[in-house]
This record gives structure tokens, C-alpha cells and sequence, in this order.
């Protein structure tokens, strides 16, 4: 470990979310890999669950720091932040694919990075971008290459990462509203027993991201509207809204591939604090299996 740990003195040192925030993991070839948000940091950890390694992140040859990183020091009163802040607190690692080979891993940030000089978060045609960034697992080292994935109007983050093949993925990318149309403030205003920023944009997306585009955007293939789900059978065990289900959650944070046909979808309730169904209810942990062949199969 590169830095002190909340049980610094205790013998067996076990690792605290105070420590690190874990949202993404790999395994190859006998290894965990996980991505980390606070840093942000890339660990490889033994299947015993022993840290070996932590990587600092680099992108075009220079570290990714946020005002969290271990090496960031609070300035005195009437200082400036630290130059080497390019990342916002909590905007670390978001989503961690890996190659269907196993070689490479791909980081992909949450938040945009920092321009010192234009003195603006990273962006293409006005639209802010997250960096998708290559890690060689043999050589343990960044390659230097990246992608970068561009945010949709209406969204603000991402909430997961996987490949399906050696060129295209599924991503989760979402606002940072909750809760439905029934249960909204007629006012628009904050209270305890309604939704004042409801949830609007709620994607699974599918991109390319290969040879031909690497160090630029991602080409955007197609997307699912999770916040528009089809139940003509009536299986979801959560109520309709306007006969469809909806997954307004705050975030949502797991999708991967089942099958040719299947992928499915995971939210974080950040319990206790996320209520997206019920204003006045902690939310569940749900999963819910989609079919959704035609996105799977698009080029």
C-alpha cells in the first residue's frame, strides 16, 4: 500500500471504504484486478484477497489525480488547489472492462478531466468526455492509448463498463435523477413525500471502440431506454408506470452480457440513502434479465 490505512496499526490490516471505493473487477489468469474511484487507482489483489499491487493512473503521460489521491495535500488558507488535481472527487473509475483475451484492462473514468489551461473539463462538440484508458496486463503499465466516450444531452455520468467481444461494449449512462412522473412534486420543489429531479435519462448503450478510433471517440452503435422496459407478460416484480417498468434508480451500476440474447441490469441502492421507487423508502438491490437480441447484434 502506498499510503497510511484506517487500520494502520492493527496486524492484519484489513482494507476499509475509507480506504479505497471499489466499483469495478476482472479476473485473469488467477488475478482480481479493480478498478478504484477515489484515486484513482488500479489494484491487483491475490485470490485470497491480498493487495500485490496499486497502479497510479496516467492518461497522456501524466498522472490522474483527484483531491483525494494519496500524493494531495490540502493548501494552507489563502493558497490555491494543487496543480495536480485534473479529476473531480469521486469521478475516478467507473467502469472496468477487460479484453476477451485478457491482456488489456479499460478504465473508464466517471468524470471528465481538468485542463489546467483552458482551465475547462475535457469536452467534444460542447458535450463532456470521459476517458477510456488502456492498462497492458503483462507488462502491468499504462500503454498510453485511450478512448474517449462522449456524454449524451440529458446525461451526467456512467455507471458501468463491459466488453462483449474485441470491439464493442455495453455502458450504462444516466442523469442524476430518481423516482417517477406519478410521485412527482406538483411544485418542483424538494419534499419528504415526492420526487423533485426525476429520472430521465437511464441508457445501456452500445459502442465500438477499436483500431480505427483509438484516441478519439467511441462510435455509438445503439442504446436500450431503461427507463421505458417493455412487460407485455407482466414478470417484473416492481409496480408499472404507464405499462412499462422503469429503472429511475439514482445509479445504476452493473450490466454484462448472459447470452446471445440476454444482458442484465443492476442498480446501487447506496443504502440507505436511495429512494427511487418510494420517496420515504430505502430502495431495493434489483436485477432485472432483458432481452434485447437486436442491440447485441447491431453493427
Amino acid at each position: 500500500m502506498p499510503f497510511r490505512i484506517v487500520h494502520e496499526g492493527s496486524s492484519k490490516r484489513y482494507l476499509t471504504g475509507a480506504d479505497f471505493d471499489l466499483e469495478g473487477f476482472q479476473i485473469i489468469a488467477g488475478k482480481i484486478w479493480i478498478g478504484e474511484e477515489f484515486g484513482p487507482y488500479l489494484i491487483r489483489a491475490s485470490m485470497d484477497g491480498r493487495v500485490e499491487a496499486v497502479f497510479e493512473t496516467l492518461a497522456d503521460g501524466k498522472p490522474v489525480m483527484s483531491p483525494d489521491h494519496f500524493r494531495v495535500v490540502a493548501p494552507n488558507p489563502g493558497q490555491s488547489a494543487p496543480a495536480m488535481v485534473n479529476l473531480g472527487r469521486s469521478r475516478g473509475y467507473e467502469g472496468l472492462a477487460a479484453s476477451k483475451d485478457g491482456r488489456f484492462l479499460y478504465g473508464m473514468l466517471e468524470g471528465p478531466l481538468w485542463d489546467h489551461n483552458s482551465k475547462d473539463w475535457e469536452k467534444q462538440g460542447g458535450q463532456l468526455v470521459l476517458r477510456v484508458l488502456e492498462f497492458s496486463v503483462a507488462e502491468e503499465k499504462w500503454t498510453g492509448r485511450h478512448w474517449k466516450y462522449v456524454l449524451s444531452p440529458g446525461a451526467t455520468a456512467i455507471g458501468d463498463f463491459n466488453m462483449i467481444d474485441a470491439n464493442t461494449a455495453l455502458v450504462i449512462e444516466r442523469d442524476n435523477g430518481e423516482g417517477t412522473q406519478d410521485r412527482a412534486c406538483s411544485d418542483n420543489k424538494a419534499a419528504s413525500n415526492c420526487f423533485h429531479d426525476l429520472a430521465k435519462f437511464k441508457r445501456v448503450v452500445k459502442i465500438e471502440m477499436s483500431e480505427a478510433n483509438v484516441n478519439s471517440a467511441v462510435r455509438k452503435i445503439g442504446f436500450i431506454d431503461l427507463m421505458k422496459i417493455r412487460d407485455p407478460k407482466q414478470l417484473a416484480r416492481k409496480p408499472l408506470n404507464a405499462g412499462v417498468l422503469t429503472f429511475p434508480f439514482f445509479t445504476i451500476e452493473n450490466v454484462d452480457v448472459v447470452d446471445e440474447r440476454h444482458i442484465i441490469v443492476g442498480n446501487d441502492n447506496n443504502l440507505p440513502f436511495s429512494s427511487s421507487r418510494d420517496p420515504n423508502r430505502a430502495d431495493d438491490n434489483e436485477f432485472v434479465l432483458l432481452e434485447v437480441e437486436s442491440l447485441l447484434r447491431a453493427r
